[in-house]
């Protein structure tokens, strides 16, 4: 494990640099962070899947869950089950609860610069979700219990959403939280979901900081990492620094000194299916 970094404060010199007092300031007057640490976990080696013609590991043959593990867990949760040739989450309607036997999954290898290919499909009313750059992020309780951080706090989410039925697709801001849209900060442009029980499919890129999104064959989203334009975003959701400080710094550092992390897929509760999924490593 590795201890969390601590927030650093800007110094001022004798002769007065009135652009550092004001980043002092602001630092100073920036909400703590609390304590956390970034757990790392045993990877899994990407030569042990096969590849297919276009160069992509597959990842999820429809076969077996081999990789995959369930988040700040060493065995997958219960409610993710091989259906079909998919991985189906069978929903809890419990939303972003996750009861005992419910929780996010992962593949259990940091990856940095790729391509995920993937096939979705949701039931009536369904929200769900697929995080790339994900770290497994311990806390603590208000006793000094440790308990992990949700997913989201640490990776960038690709919604995958009922847009007619549930209701998050009216929330936000000009649709950023409908299909394929970067949650809460940048929406899908063309949306085009073909509805609910249909099946989808969901492309993440991700190469030097730039990350695109697509949905059914078209580029829905494109965004850079690292930049001041992703600070503003961040500042501008509910990730913002005086709104969620961990989140703020997990994310506006996010994938860490590597810039890697984990492909996730979330439980919100909600009946969801993957297949075909496929990731080609760009390094």
């Amino acid at each position: 494990m590795m201890a969390a970094a601590t927030t650093c404060f800007a110094m001022v010199s004798c002769g007065g640099n009135k652009q550092a007092a004001n980043d002092a300031a602001a630092d100073a007057e920036a909400p703590a962070v609390p304590e956390y640490t970034v757990v790392e976990n045993e990877q899994i080696d990407l030569s042990q899947f096969p590849q297919d013609a276009e160069g992509y590991y597959v990842i999820f043959d429809g076969k077996d869950m081999k990789g995959w593990r369930g988040y700040g867990r060493d065995t997958i949760p219960a409610r993710w089950v091989i259906d079909d040739e998919s991985i189906h989450f069978i929903g809890s309607g419990g939303g972003e609860g996750q009861v005992g036997d419910g929780g996010d999954l992962v593949f259990s290898k940091k990856l940095k610069n790729f391509e995920l290919l993937f096939d979705w499909k949701v039931a009536k009313g369904s929200n769900s979700g697929v995080f790339v750059l994900a770290q497994e992020i311990q806390g603590k309780d208000k006793d000094g219990t440790p308990r992990m951080e949700p997913i989201y706090i640490s990776a960038p989410e690709y919604q995958i959403l009922d847009n007619a039925n549930h209701p998050d697709a009216k929330l936000g801001k000009d649709g950023n939280r409908q299909s394929s849209s970067l949650y809460d900060m940048i929406p899908a442009n063309p949306q085009n979901f073909k509805g609910d029980g249909e099946w989808n499919t969901g492309k993440i890129m991700v190469y030097k900081g730039t990350v695109v999104h697509g949905q059914n064959g078209e580029n829905t989203v494109e965004y850079h990492l690292w930049t001041p334009a992703w600070t503003d975003m961040l500042q501008a959701s509910k990730f913002s620094q005086e709104k969620w400080p961990l989140a703020f710094e997990l994310l506006n550092n996010l994938g860490g000194e590597n810039h890697e992390g984990y492909i996730g897929l979330q439980d919100h509760g909600d009946d969801v299916w993957f297949k075909n999924i496929r990731v080609k490593v760009l390094d």
